[in-house]
């Protein structure tokens, strides 16, 4: 897991919920997020570590290159005269080469998809807490506000919209809302 060096707060510091500067709360969060991937990272197994090794190198220009010398060179081997040839064209046993390892690439191009959609969807679903959150709490905020308005004898002009917006979000309605708006 990564560090957090003696400047950096962190959620069981005490000055965690004291930032001085809008930089201090991006860089803490920033941190944070860091940190969870990072601990996401560890947990892997060997076998994800290794298709996710594999399916970067696989996505670089260098295996392009690579590919691009192992197939000319072939080629060139197979159809030089004078020399004995392996493969002759039309190169059924590379052929056969390359069609096997499409296949164990993919394999690990679709493991190291795999973890990094359950990746996805836990910072998702992170974010979903965390916007749920919010809104309780700022339908909260609206509540207090109008009650100390109420308290202070300031008057306020009915708006069906705020009072809407005091309402308890229910996300299972708005689900069927976005549903019933989908297209089939």
């Amino acid at each position: 897991m990564a560090r957090v060096n003696k400047h950096q707060s962190s959620p069981s510091s005490p000055d965690y919920h004291a930032p001085r500067t809008v930089e201090e709360v991006t860089e803490r969060n920033v941190q944070t997020i860091l940190e969870l991937e990072e601990a996401a990272k560890a947990n892997r197994s060997d076998a994800n570590r290794i298709a996710d090794i594999i399916a970067n190198f696989c996505g670089s220009m260098t295996f392009v290159w690579v590919h691009v010398v192992w197939f000319g060179a072939w080629v060139v081997i197979n159809v030089a005269p004078g020399i004995p040839h392996l493969d002759p064209f039309p190169f059924t046993f590379l052929t056969l080469v390359v069609s096997l390892e499409a296949i164990f690439l993919s394999t690990f191009i679709l493991i190291s998809q795999n973890h990094d959609t359950k990746i996805s969807e836990r910072r998702n679903h992170l974010d979903l807490q965390i916007n749920l959150l919010s809104e309780q709490e700022n339908t909260k905020m609206i509540v207090m506000l109008q009650a100390i308005a109420a308290k202070v004898g300031v008057e306020i002009t009915p708006d069906p919209k705020l009072q809407a917006l005091t309402e308890e979000m229910e996300p299972e309605k708005l689900i069927r809302q976005i549903e019933s708006r989908e297209e089939p």
